[in-house]
C-alpha cells in the first residue's frame, strides 16, 4: 500500500523536481518507509512506499524496466501464480514484489493484463516506446485514483491535497453537494466535492497519448447479472465458503503483521474466525474493537463472545467526547470530502491502535451487506421476486420476526421506498432550511434511478455496488487506515467471491425472514449461536448523540462558515434540525474552511 503522483505537463515544458516532490510530501503518510522520483523532460512520476511485500530495496519505486516506469498503489494478491506463468514464458524477476508482476506482465499481455489481476490498485505506467501513460484503478475502488486538467498540464495521485496546490481557488461542486445534503449520496458519480477535481471510477483505465495530449477512460469491468449457478442451500454454501476461503488466503499473503477489525457484526466476526483458523497457532491473531460509550449501540459484548470462541488477541479503543473533538481537524484533513456521519471517527481510532499494535496489514469486512442482502432496503425487491401473493405475505412475516424491523416497520418501508414520490416530498420537506433558488439542485435522475433499482434486486446490487454504497465506504476505510499508514484489505470484494454471491439465488441469501442467511450458514455448528442469529448490528457506530450533545457548538460553526451563507436560509433556526442534519451542514463547512473553498 502506497502513494502515487503524477504530472503530465501538455506544452512540453520540464517538471520541476520541486513540483513533483511537493505531491509525493503530501501523502508522506501512506508511504513512510520510503520515497521516490522519476522525471523525464515533461513528465514526472512520484512514489510514497508503505513495504508489505519484499520489504528490501528491491521494491523501490519508481519502478524502471528499461522502457517501462510504474507507480504503483495497492496489492496484486495472486502475484506468484502470475509470476509463476511469467517464468514459463521466459521471464525473469529481480525481486519479490508484485509491483514487477504488473510490468512484466504488462509487457507481456498489454493493457489487458488487468484483466488477469486479483486486488486492489491503482498504478500508471509511462510506457516510452508507445509514448503513452496508461493507468488503472480496480474493478471495485478499493484504491483511489484523481486527477485534474488544465489547458496545459494534467495532474494525478492518490489523494485530493495532491493535486490542491496547482488549483488557484478551490471551487465547490454544487451538485455533489446538494446530492450530499438532500440524497445522502456522494462518490456516485466520477466528481467529487471539488469542481476541478475528478476520480477515476472503478473498473475504468485511462490511457493518455502523449504525442497528441489526448487521453481516453476505457472500462475494463462490469457486473453482470448470472443465472443462479446452484439448486441447492448446501451446493451455494459449499461453493461459498470455499470462495471466501480463497479470498482470504489472498489476504494473508503479507511480509508484515496482520490483524482484523472486529465489530461483533456477523461479516468481520466471520472474517475474523477464517482468517485466525488459517494463521500461526502459536500466536494469537490480533483483532481490533471499537466500544462505544453509549450502550444503547455498543456491540463489544459481541466482539468478546467471538474474541473467547476463536482466541483472539482482542484489542479494544473507546474513543470518548474529548478524543473525538480532538481529532476531528485531522480526520477531516484526511478524508478530504464532508462525509455524513461521526462512525467514520470510529473507524479511523481502530486504526489508530492498529498501528500501535503493530498491525501493517488490516482485514474488515466491507462489502458483506451489499453483496449478501444484508440491508433492509433489500427485502423490497426480494419482497417483489415472489409471485405468489399468499408466500410473499408469509415470508413478509418472517422477516418482520427474524430482522430488526417491526411488522409496522417494515410496511413503513415498504411504501417509502417503493412510492418515489412520498420519498422526494419527504426529503424536500425534511430539508427546508435549503434556500429556494438552490431546489432545483434536487437531483430527480439520480433518485428515480435509484427507485428503479428497488424494483430488481440485481439491479439494487449493482447500483450499490459501484455507486450509492460502497464506493463512500470503501473510500472511508482507505483514508482512516491510510492516514496511520496501515493497509487495509476487503476479503469479501474479491471479484471472484463478489461473482459467486451474484450467483447464488435470492432465496439463499434471505431465508426464513433471516438476511445473509447463507453466510450464517458457512459459520458451521461451532460457531457462537448470539453471533451468527443476530438482528441487529452496528459496525462501530459511534455515540453521537452523547458526543454532540453541546449542539450550539456545531451549529455555531454552520452560521459562521460563509460556503453555507449561499446554501442555506440561516434565519431558519438550525438548532432544531435533527443531529444528522447538522452533522451534514458541520462537515461542510468544517471542509469548506480546511481546504479554503469557494462557493
Amino acid at each position: 500500500m502506497c502513494g502515487i503522483a503524477g504530472i503530465i505537463k501538455k506544452d512540453l515544458s520540464e517538471v520541476n523536481i520541486t513540483e513533483i516532490k511537493l505531491m509525493t510530501d503530501r501523502i508522506s503518510h501512506r508511504g513512510p518507509d520510503g520515497e521516490g522520483h522519476y522525471i523525464n523532460k515533461n513528465i514526472a512520476l512520484g512514489h510514497r512506499r508503505l513495504a508489505i511485500l519484499d520489504l528490501s530495496e528491491a521494491g523501490h519505486q519508481p519502478m524502471i524496466n528499461d522502457d517501462i516506469i510504474l507507480v504503483f498503489n495497492g496489492e496484486i494478491y495472486n502475484y506468484i501464480e502470475i509470476r509463476e506463468e511469467l517464468l514459463s514464458l521466459g521471464y525473469s524477476f529481480n525481486s519479490n514484489t508484485d509491483s514487477e508482476v504488473i510490468i512484466k506482465a504488462y509487457i507481456e499481455w498489454g493493457e489487458s493484463s488487468v484483466n488477469r489481476f486479483n486486488g486492489m490498485w491503482a498504478f500508471a505506467i509511462y510506457d516510452k516506446i508507445r509514448n503513452k501513460i496508461f493507468a488503472s484503478r480496480d474493478r471495485f475502488g478499493i484504491k483511489p485514483f484523481y486527477y485534474s486538467e488544465s489547458n496545459t498540464n494534467i495532474y494525478f495521485g492518490s489523494e485530493i491535497k495532491q493535486l490542491l496546490p496547482f488549483i488557484k481557488e478551490p471551487k465547490l461542486n454544487r451538485q455533489i453537494l446538494y446530492d450530499f445534503l438532500y440524497l445522502g449520496y456522494h462518490h456516485h458519480t466520477n466528481n467529487t466535492f471539488f469542481e476541478e477535481i475528478k476520480s477515476l471510477a472503478a473498473g475504468h483505465n485511462l490511457i493518455f497519448d502523449l504525442s497528441n495530449n489526448t487521453y481516453e477512460i476505457e472500462k475494463f469491468y462490469s457486473l453482470s447479472k448470472s443465472k443462479d449457478r446452484y439448486k441447492t442451500l448446501e451446493g451455494a454454501t459449499k461453493a461459498y465458503k470455499v470462495c471466501f476461503d480463497s479470498s482470504v488466503n489472498f489476504r494473508l499473503r503479507s511480509d508484515v503483521k496482520i490483524g482484523t477489525c472486529l465489530s461483533g457484526g456477523l461479516d468481520s466476526s466471520y472474517v475474523a474466525k477464517i482468517a485466525s483458523e488459517k494463521t500461526n497457532k502459536n500466536k494469537k491473531f490480533t483483532a481490533i474493537t471499537a466500544k462505544s460509550t453509549d450502550i444503547t449501540n455498543d456491540e463489544s459484548h459481541y466482539a468478546k463472545i467471538v474474541s473467547d470462541r476463536y482466541n483472539l488477541n482482542w484489542k479494544v479503543t473507546e474513543p470518548d467526547k474529548t478524543d473525538f473533538i480532538s481529532s476531528l481537524d485531522e480526520v477531516i484533513y484526511f478524508q478530504e470530502e464532508p462525509f455524513g456521519s461521526p462512525s467514520i471517527i470510529m473507524q479511523y481510532f481502530v486504526m489508530k491502535k492498529a498501528k500501535e499494535e503493530g498491525c501493517i496489514v488490516m482485514l474488515d469486512g466491507q462489502g458483506g451487506d451489499e453483496t449478501l442482502l444484508g440491508y433492509e432496503r433489500y427485502f423490497i425487491p426480494y419482497l417483489k421476486t415472489i409471485k405468489n401473493p399468499f408466500k410473499r405475505i408469509a415470508e413478509f412475516c418472517k422477516l418482520s420476526k427474524n430482522s430488526k424491523l417491526t411488522l409496522s416497520q417494515l410496511l413503513k418501508y415498504y411504501f417509502y421506498f417503493s412510492f418515489p414520490t412520498i420519498k422526494k416530498i419527504r426529503l424536500l420537506k425534511k430539508h427546508h432550511y435549503i434556500l429556494d433558488e438552490n431546489k432545483a439542485y434536487f437531483n430527480n435522475e439520480l433518485s428515480s434511478k435509484f427507485a428503479k433499482s428497488l424494483k430488481d434486486l440485481f439491479k439494487l446490487q449493482k447500483t450499490e455496488l459501484t455507486q450509492i454504497q460502497l464506493q463512500k465506504l470503501l473510500k472511508f476505510e482507505d483514508r482512516n487506515s491510510m492516514a496511520h499508514s496501515i493497509e487495509a484489505r476487503v476479503p469479501f470484494i474479491d471479484h471472484n467471491l463478489v461473482e459467486c454471491a451474484l450467483s447464488i439465488p435470492s432465496n439463499f441469501k434471505i431465508k426464513d425472514g433471516w438476511s445473509k442467511y447463507i453466510l450464517r450458514m458457512c459459520y458451521g455448528e461451532d460457531a457462537p449461536e448470539d453471533i451468527v442469529w443476530r438482528k441487529n448490528k452496528f459496525g462501530f457506530e459511534a455515540p453521537t448523540k452523547k458526543w454532540m450533545e453541546d449542539k450550539e457548538i456545531y451549529v455555531k460553526e454552520i452560521l459562521d462558515s460563509e460556503l453555507l451563507d449561499s446554501v442555506i436560509d440561516k434565519k431558519k433556526n438550525i438548532m432544531e434540525l435533527d443531529i444528522e442534519t447538522i452533522w451534514k451542514l458541520f462537515s461542510i463547512a468544517k471542509w469548506a474552511k480546511a481546504f479554503n473553498v469557494r462557493y
